[in-house]
């Protein structure tokens, strides 16, 4: 579940959690003026993810912060609750995640082959 942290792929793990923190940033505007969300339930819901998103990139070197990055994602998509474009936005985020962990997967597995 976790990948070691000399592999390739951690920096893309943390580039794609930079920008969820920048996209849940966005998501906020679209919560409040699309959505109808209360201005200060969409700025918790919204800050919250994004730091998040910004902790699990700080440390995703570490195991904690794998585990973080997974959680991301499912704030990600769970923030399509309060706005349903979120379901698509973080489906599409958490593919790039998984996708990435894959491809360590496999890199690791080729090194030790």
């Amino acid at each position: 579940m976790l990948l070691r942290k000399d592999n390739p792929m951690i920096r893309v793990l943390m580039m794609t959690l930079y920008f969820e923190v920048v996209v849940f940033g966005l998501s906020l505007a679209v919560m409040i003026m699309i959505d109808g969300v209360r201005p200060v339930t969409a700025g918790a819901l919204a800050g919250s993810a994004a730091m998040l998103a910004l902790v699990a990139g700080v440390t995703i070197r570490r195991p904690c912060g794998q585990l973080l990055g997974w959680l991301t994602q499912l704030v990600g998509i769970a923030l399509g609750i309060v706005s349903p474009v979120m379901y698509v936005v973080g489906a599409i985020f958490a593919g790039l995640y998984v996708a990435c962990f894959v491809l360590g997967r496999r890199i690791e597995a080729s090194r030790t082959a």
